[in-house]
């Protein structure tokens, strides 16, 4: 079965009412995690890779890998993103390599850390969009900047330097033609989100449903949305760690922005905090054990409950039987071409 586009996929969340989760991968357990646990929710699901993770895995290992994911989950429908491409030629060189959607965020320039111009967003976003299209391959497009730094892209800081401006995001989507419009509203990549249970002043619910009412059409997307569990904390710092006390956010803003057009949500922080505290109870507890499988399978199943736990939360659970067939990338093109795809 081939790899699903992601428009179809976020087209069918939003006759549901439902968000697709966005999971980060860099190895085969996580991969795994993701895939089992979506069998078992049965739930459609995005795997996206970073920048950094096609380096660290390199490109040819993770294609594969996804590959036989597809291959041994034939009933979910599964999706390849390319997350946080930093440039018009990251995202033709993961366009090349089969990945069927790719975010172009232009938010920031090449380098990932310096906030660009927004003709400069405009401009190649709209340049990824015509590539993308012609493909058939789903466009993710970002206004206003997130905080923080994770796998060496961001632009660091609260989240709050450069909320979207709902004007923008109006203007963004009109002249780029994207798919897909991720939003800043004072999220930050990395565990250390906020340092108190964020409330309307850290979080700014009201720019996205705003910027909803201005956009019905649009899939938003939420970046740096995991919730950073205080359990998944307390089991690191347990066995060794030392994590300072953080928030990540609330399930229920999440699912308030679900209800208000947000259909992909990113997370990564909340997988990896699971597999670490896995990891560190089986060398605390069993220092004697030498064999990866003996942390590694742990780690595995750890991952795999938050991401379980995700699906049902974001509604997705139950609808991987509702996209029966891929619509193939060809057939994805013809569709942009004659603009009967399109917000």
């Amino acid at each position: 079965m081939a790899f699903f586009s992601m428009r179809q996929v976020l087209d069918e969340a939003a006759k549901g009412g439902y968000g697709v989760g966005a999971f980060n991968v860099n190895n085969m357990e996580q991969i795994q995690a993701i895939m089992e646990a979506a069998r078992e929710t049965k739930s459609p699901v995005i795997i996206q890779a970073s920048r950094g993770a096609r380096s660290y895995s390199q490109d040819k290992f993770l294609y594969h890998l996804m590959l036989a994911a597809n291959e041994l989950y034939p009933e979910i429908p599964l999706v390849m993103h390319l997350d946080h491409g930093n440039s018009v030629e990251t995202c033709k060189s993961a366009i090349d390599l089969g990945f069927t959607s790719v975010m172009m965020d232009g938010s920031l320039m090449p380098d990932g850390k310096t906030p660009a111009s927004f003709d400069h967003n405009v401009k190649t976003t709209r340049e990824v969009v015509e590539m993308g299209h012609a493909k058939g391959v789903t466009v993710e497009g970002e206004i206003g900047v997130l905080g923080g730094v994770e796998d060496g892209h961001g632009a660091g800081g609260s989240g709050l330097e450069h909320v979207t401006d709902p004007d923008q995001a109006v203007e963004f989507v009109e002249r780029t033609g994207v798919d897909a419009l991720a939003i800043a509203i004072g999220t930050s990549h990395g565990a250390y989100k906020f340092s108190k249970k964020p409330d309307g002043s850290v979080l700014k619910m009201g720019v996205l449903l705003e910027i909803h009412k201005r956009l019905p059409k649009v899939h938003l997307v939420m970046h740096g949305s995991s919730s950073v569990p205080k359990e998944l904390q307390d089991v690191i710092n347990k066995y060794g760690g030392h994590l300072k006390e953080t928030w990540g956010v609330p399930i229920e803003e999440i699912q308030l922005g679900i209800r208000n057009g947000v259909r992909k949500i990113n997370v990564d922080t909340d997988n990896r905090l699971a597999i670490t505290g896995a990891i560190r109870k089986v060398f605390a507890e069993s220092p004697e054990k030498f064999d990866p499988r003996d942390y590694l399978k742990p780690a595995r199943e750890a991952m795999k409950k938050v991401v379980a736990e995700r699906m049902v939360q974001f509604g997705q659970a139950g609808h991987a039987g509702d996209l029966r067939e891929p619509v193939s990338l060809a057939e994805m093109a013809k569709k942009y071409a004659q603009a009967v795809v399109g917000v």
